[in-house]
Order: structure tokens, then sequence, then C-alpha cells
């Protein structure tokens, strides 16, 4: 019984923290603020790949997905896009 509920309470709680990163906004925090909210709540949501990319576009500011869109050749990894999006958070 115990194992059953910890099962699923376990579960729950990564989708309490996939739901959490679809809410996530910037808002007026810095790309780097963000980030390492965003990272924070990743680490506990076991999201990745595409989905995770996906999540963390819908997050960011319009003006830097609007930069970020104009970037010749853009990033397939989460990381990638972190380090893009700072870099065009900055300038």
């Amino acid at each position: 019984m115990f194992e059953l509920r910890n099962k699923f309470r376990g579960e729950n709680k990564e989708l309490v923290k996939v739901a959490e990163l679809k809410r996530m906004e910037q808002g007026r925090k810095t790309m780097e603020e963000f980030m390492q909210e965003f990272r924070r709540v990743v680490r506990k949501s076991k999201c990745k790949g595409r989905a995770l990319i996906k999540k963390f576009k819908r997050g960011i500011n319009e003006v830097i997905i609007r930069k970020l869109m104009k970037v010749e050749r853009l990033s397939t990894s989460i990381e990638q896009w972190y380090e893009q999006a700072i870099n065009l958070d900055r300038y």
C-alpha cells in the first residue's frame, strides 16, 4: 500500500513541476535570473528534449524570442538555447 502511494506521489510531483514550467514567465527578470529559476524547476520535472525547449521559449520575453528567431542557426539543445538567450538579453 505504501509503495503504491509513494509511487503516485512521486509522479504527481513531476507533473506539478511540468505544469509549473508551463506557467513560468521571464517578466522583468534578466535572462540569467529566469534561467536559474527555470533550471531549478527542470531538475525536478524530468522534462527534456524538444518539450523542454518549447516550455523555455514560451516563458521568455517576446523581444528575446524575436531575436532568437533571427539567429542563422537555431539551437538543438536546451543548453545552446540558454546560452543564446543570455547573449541576446545582454545586447
